[in-house]
């Protein structure tokens, strides 16, 4: 019995957390801590140094935003005035902005006492001043935004800091912050509470962890780097450029793929490809990468995860970097310019995605992995469609053995059974609206999509502010329209309906009732006649005719 007891798993009330922290749980529906939170959170109360490692989607944010506010708290009960006490690192600004929204999430019964502030968005230093100067209570932004501030003398945590938080230690390093992250560490008390929070233990992490940690607990859970097979699926299909795109045609307009559902490619221009592509069957999709603004990036996300759209195409240029080449070689610059404070496979919490499709297949298993974690996350399901042609067979077959460690002999991977003769006619379709995409084509799309967004982030900044619920109605999956549409191909016919999926999709049923009302319908003399009897229609009107007689 005092093993059972022993067994049993610590629930927020029980870790004498204040109550207002635990109706802002209760608020959010959490109704059980996972477990990393139920290991982390009483260790970092202790005041503890913490290293937490746990899979993508385990509830890391709350892991160590709980016990950050709890602290603050009970600080504010003895401090004599406001001061800064946690600064919470992260390597994207998509990411910074999902954290405060957690924290203020979490303290909306103590709003007043304990306040956060997200200094990640791109604006002058001079715009922030005046909210740093009222010292709010935790700080979030990127290493180097941070590093602004600091220099310019808007931010001063040299005596108040309490607590340091960096969230995807891993990515730290290689989205660049090195050198800003040994600077930041100099402008530091000599003693603060440290946690480092990542989804593996790299390298870098290790050498984050010798930088600011000091004789900290290292929670590694045993647990795999993805959701069980019980809750993810894996599925893979083999297909070359052109039948991908007939493929990826075909699951939409039948509706064999249902709920939100990512898309992921390898470069921006396949982004947008895609998405010109689909756009000539009528397919709405939304595009997140690097080059679009940060402010679009964050609420093309809110919208996503609020249901506005349900397919979103994104680009994963971080794992077009070599892991193998070492930093001081020489990288080929792009002349685009991106935002190297953005990430979309890592960290961002897309909520309730169904389906996670690699049209690329990831370079390398990491992306894999966090690709697959956008989805299956908490309790809910989720399956991941990767399209491999046959050079990316290599990658698959690495990735396959690096998930299947600790598993059973079985493969992960389930081939997806999908005929491809059977829509032949897609096929045709799918060809042509493929080369109906040039690279002209792409190469105006992108500018003309960075153009709309940013004259939507801008020019009607202002307005947003004065009217926030008329946000909503910026929508970030327009048609961009830079490929001729043809009408024609937003349609299914029956006849490229396979005879095993008519009962299934839905799409025959609309059309035998369009035929069986154009059999019914009156023929054009009874038209004719009824208009007659109606006086408003002839306007000819004959009553009073008839008394005079």
């Amino acid at each position: 019995m005092a093993e059972e007891e022993d067994e049993k798993p610590l629930n927020f009330h029980e870790m004498e957390l204040d109550d207002r922290i635990l109706k802002g749980i209760a608020k959010l529906g959490w109704y059980q801590p996972t477990m990393i939170q139920e290991k982390a959170i009483p260790l970092l109360l202790e005041g503890k140094d913490v290293l937490v490692r746990a899979r993508t989607g385990s509830g890391k944010t709350a892991a160590f935003a709980i016990p950050v506010i709890q602290k603050i708290l009970n600080s504010k009960q003895r401090a004599a005035e406001q001061e800064i006490k946690a600064l919470i690192l992260t390597p994207s600004k998509e990411l910074c902005h999902q954290i405060c929204t957690v924290i203020k999430d979490l303290t909306i019964k103590c709003s007043r006492e304990v306040r956060c502030l997200d200094i990640a968005p791109q604006v002058d230093l001079s715009v922030q001043r005046p909210l740093l100067v009222e010292k709010p209570d935790i700080i979030v932004g990127t290493p180097s935004r941070t590093l602004q501030h600091i220099k310019a003398g808007n931010l001063n945590l040299k005596t108040s800091l309490e607590m340091l938080v960096v969230d995807e230690a891993d990515l730290v390093f290689s989205f660049g912050y090195e050198d800003e992250i040994k600077k930041l560490m100099t402008y530091l008390p000599k003693l603060y509470q440290a946690i480092l929070a990542s989804a593996t233990l790299s390298e870098d992490v290790k050498n984050l962890k010798s930088l600011i940690l000091h004789n900290p607990v290292t929670l590694k859970l045993e647990e795999p780097d993805l959701a069980p097979a019980s809750q993810l699926t894996h599925y893979h299909l083999y297909a070359e450029e052109m039948d991908k795109a007939a493929i990826l045609c075909s699951l939409l307009k039948l509706h064999l793929i249902r709920g939100k559902t990512i898309i992921f490619v390898n470069t921006v221009d396949k982004c947008y490809k895609i998405k010109l592509f689909l756009e000539q069957f009528a397919i709405r999709t939304c595009v997140l990468n690097s080059e679009l603004p940060a402010a679009i990036r964050c609420h093309s996300v809110n919208q996503f995860n609020q249901g506005i759209y349900d397919i979103i195409v994104a680009s994963d240029e971080k794992s077009l970097e070599d892991p193998g080449v070492k930093k001081e070689e020489p990288v080929k610059k792009s002349k685009r310019r991106k935002d190297k404070e953005s990430g979309v496979s890592r960290g961002i919490d897309f909520q309730c995605v169904a389906n996670v499709i690699n049209f690329d297949f990831p370079l390398d298993t990491q992306s894999y992995i966090h690709r697959a974690g956008r989805t299956a996350r908490g309790n809910n399901q989720g399956s991941v469609l990767s399209f491999v042609s046959l050079k990316e067979k290599v990658l698959l077959d690495k990735v396959e053995k690096k998930i299947r460690q600790g598993e059973n002999d079985e493969s992960v991977f389930k081939t997806y059974h999908f005929k491809l003769d059977e829509v032949e006619a897609f096929r045709y379709r799918a060809k042509d609206a493929w080369k109906a995409v040039t690279r002209i084509a792409v190469r105006e799309a992108r500018l003309k999509e960075i153009k709309m967004e940013i004259f939507n982030c801008q020019k009607l900044k202002s307005y947003f502010e004065d009217n926030p619920t008329d946000l909503n109605i910026l929508r970030h999956d327009k048609a961009l329209h830079t490929v001729k549409v043809q009408q024609h191909l937003a349609d299914v016919p029956e006849y490229m309906v396979p005879p095993t999926l008519k009962s299934l999709t839905g799409i025959t049923r609309k059309g035998k009732r369009k035929r069986e009302h154009f059999r019914t319908s009156e023929s054009s003399s009874t038209k004719l006649a009824v208009k007659k009897s109606n006086p408003l229609i002839s306007m000819q009107f004959e009553g009073f005719k008839k008394k005079k007689h």
